[in-house]
């Protein structure tokens, strides 16, 4: 395919919370949940902040780094399982934002934890065809979890932007190709009106998560006739710190190659933003033509694959804009009082 990464931005909240603060309220043993889990601590979203203001943030960014000029913007999509508004769409929140050019189609995506990567393939499509001449595709979360459930531990928050346009001079990293494997998995789901979602509890291992995201890989791979070996690093969607290193040990992949985008120990799983955070971080740290794989995974169930190789271009944008683990280091540690006020669990 002739498109590319031209440009990427990320955003991730300063607030963090301990995997201690929150299994002392339920009574939880901390080290068993962070060595099943494989976890540490997460990212909370200060109470003025939401999806739209951290896609904005991740938008921002992206432009940073770019240098383009924002009304070369011809499409927006916004995936998350967090918008702001039942009906009112946050693509349009961010374009204004961005002072995009109002010729422009925008969108907001849900497909669980991978709707920001469906906004990247609806962006390959569209400047592939000569539609437009930039597309930027965002995952942003404020992950919701009832009180005293499992996914207390690790639904965080967070965002990234990715700015696809042709391959050319501007090109950070080409996008070789994709793959998509999506079938009626129903492991995760939140009913209208319901404020929490619920989840299948082991069944979101196996058959949802390894099924979808083995299976993206392994058709990516074969499509394109490369091994594991052939890739300096790899990302997967991260639920939690386990998983990933689960699937890349069933593909053949090394720790060294997961290491740079394993985030979810330091940041919780930022749902939306986790694969693409994670990708923005292996591209703030990838040598020029290594090539990186990466998969996303979406409850419901579904995983997009891209086979991505670094251009020399990336060298003289990378420190345009606060880089992943910028923000990963930007911590304030909170208590569970005062996230129980932030995520307004408790309201007076």
């Amino acid at each position: 395919m002739d498109v590319g990464v031209v440009g990427y931005g990320v955003y991730i909240p300063r607030y963090r919370i301990r995997v201690e603060e929150i299994a002392k309220v339920w009574g939880d043993d901390p080290e068993s949940i962070k060595r099943g889990l494989l976890i540490e601590e997460k990212s909370v979203p200060a109470p003025d902040e939401d999806t739209a203001t951290i896609a904005v943030e991740a938008a921002r960014n992206a432009l940073k780094q770019t240098g383009i000029d924002p009304h070369d913007i011809e499409a927006i999509y916004v995936g998350s399982e967090s918008h702001p508004y039942a009906v009112k769409p946050t693509a349009t929140i961010v374009a204004e934002a961005i002072e995009a050019t109002p010729d422009l189609t925008a969108a907001d995506y849900e497909f669980a934890c991978k709707a920001g990567t469906v906004g990247i393939q609806t962006c390959m499509g569209a400047v592939e065809a000569g539609m437009i001449k930039y597309g930027m595709a965002i995952g942003a979360d404020t992950a919701q979890s009832a009180p005293g459930d499992a996914l207390e531990y690790t639904a965080a928050a967070g965002g990234c932007a990715f700015i696809v346009g042709k391959n050319g001079g501007n090109t950070l990293a080409a996008i070789d190709d994709t793959y998509s494997y999506t079938t009626d998995t129903p492991d995760f789901w939140r009913r209208e009106m319901r404020s929490y979602p619920k989840h299948g509890g082991r069944f979101t291992g196996k058959p949802a998560y390894f099924k979808h995201v083995l299976a993206a890989a392994n058709g990516l791979l074969r499509k394109l006739q490369l091994t594991s070996q052939d890739f300096a690093h790899v990302v997967f969607h991260q639920p939690n710190g386990k998983f990933p290193l689960l699937a890349a040990k069933e593909l053949g992949f090394s720790k060294e190659q997961v290491a740079l985008g394993l985030l979810t120990p330091k940041i919780g799983n930022t749902y939306s933003g986790s694969t693409m955070i994670s990708l923005a971080a292996v591209l703030d740290q990838a040598k020029p033509d290594e090539r990186i794989l990466a998969v996303s995974y979406g409850s419901g169930a579904g995983s997009d694959a891209f086979s991505i190789t670094v251009r020399d271009g990336i060298e003289g944008k990378r420190d345009a804009a606060p880089k992943v683990l910028d923000y990963v280091g930007q911590r304030v540690m909170i208590d569970y009082a005062t996230y129980v006020k932030f995520r307004k669990l408790l309201v007076r």
